[in-house]
């Protein structure tokens, strides 16, 4: 397996930008844009290989992989204590856990994968 395949390339249209925009999320804050979607797939593809080859020429370790990765449904989310009470209150509102109230929000405002 090539060390690239072990990161997540994402490739997706920008109405904002009217283009195809490539992102290596955990790499690199950069990324690439053009017309061609498999264009811009082959270039961050490209800019993936340069930027692990700059990690090995500096002796350094490359990021955590980004592909594969398991996620056990939990995660640790510090939204301060004004948040956390009107949160807390809007979910007694309508009578669901803080947890429900939360995680409904939360996907009413990630678009799916």
């Amino acid at each position: 397996m090539k060390r690239s395949n072990q990161y997540i390339k994402i490739v997706e249209w920008s109405e904002e930008d009217q283009c195809y925009i490539g992102r290596l999320p955990g790499v690199t804050f950069g990324g690439v844009h053009g017309d061609d979607e498999v264009a811009v797939y082959r270039e961050i593809c490209e800019v993936l290989d340069e930027i692990l080859d700059m990690y090995e020429k500096d002796g350094e370790p490359p990021p955590p992989p980004t592909a594969g990765k398991h996620y056990s449904g939990k995660f640790n989310l510090r939204v301060g204590k004004d948040l956390h009470e009107r949160l807390a209150i809007e979910s007694m509102k309508i009578g669901e856990s803080l947890n429900q109230y939360c995680v409904k929000a939360l996907k009413e405002k990630v678009t799916p994968a």
